[in-house]
């Protein structure tokens, strides 16, 4: 199809997070209804025109445009700290896998910093009612943090955001490009890559291709997607293909 046409949206904000590796974080924020756009790339050293084997002092990361409206900061930043555990994570393959968080302004600082500081209070007084639970609350036989994700939290190293890197095109929508047969039938409604992997759709179908959605829930979503309604007409119409042949 012709190239996509975006309609306005009224605020969006970007969100720029390190949690491991990069392919599962954007399949997971990939497929929720608000987020727009996400890619994979590299934040947080020092090391200049970082690739993937050459990342110096630098971490995977993802960025995710989104709009506040529909799902807000303090929702993803819950989903975040729920879907990975810092203390496994940190010192792993030295900085590559690293818990980050990068705040591009002081609303943000302040949102993520109040989210980190509520969660401890609500762990103190918590333990302070109930002295043993301070001691049952660490790391059992499992290994796994406190119920209420403090300590895991406390392990996010929080930056200003400055520079970020795009990775490769081999690491963008992982999980999508794994699907080989889908992804030739994309190529009609999006014949330029770099457009289909900043796309909505690609999101959405990278996490439906790691299981996080169906087609029928994607095809839900994209009344809100910003975009003409030519345009949702014609992807809604590829997605019921796409469901019939299943």
């Amino acid at each position: 199809m012709e190239k996509e046409k975006r309609t306005p949206v009224p605020q969006t904000e970007i969100l720029t997070l390190g949690m491991g590796c990069f392919w599962g974080p954007e399949a997971l924020f990939g497929h929720l209804p608000g987020v727009l756009y996400t890619r994979t790339g590299y934040a947080g050293g020092t090391t200049g025109s970082p690739v993937y084997r050459q990342l110096g002092d630098h971490s995977e990361t993802i960025e995710i445009e989104f709009a506040p409206s529909v799902i807000t900061l303090e929702q993803l930043l819950e989903m975040f700290w729920n879907h990975h555990n810092p203390s496994v994570i940190n010192g792993y393959k030295g900085r590559q896998y690293h818990s980050l968080l990068f705040y591009r302004n002081e609303q943000q600082r302040c949102t993520i910093e109040q989210m980190q500081q509520t969660a401890a209070s609500a762990v103190r007084s918590k333990s302070s009612k109930n002295p043993a639970s301070s001691e049952s609350a660490g790391t059992g036989n499992s290994g796994a943090i406190d119920p209420d994700g403090i300590e895991k939290r406390r392990m996010t190293e929080i930056q200003p955001y400055d520079t970020w890197y795009p990775a490769e095109a081999r690491h963008q929508k992982y999980y999508l490009q794994r699907q080989h047969r889908l992804m030739e039938q994309l190529y009609e409604l999006y014949p330029d890559q770099a457009e289909l992997f900043h796309s909505t759709l690609a999101a959405r179908l990278n996490g439906f291709s790691r299981g996080h959605i169906t087609l029928a829930q994607i095809r839900q979503d994209i009344p809100q997607w910003p975009l003409s309604e030519h345009h949702k007409y014609r992807i809604n119409q590829w997605l019921a293909d796409q469901q019939d042949e299943q």
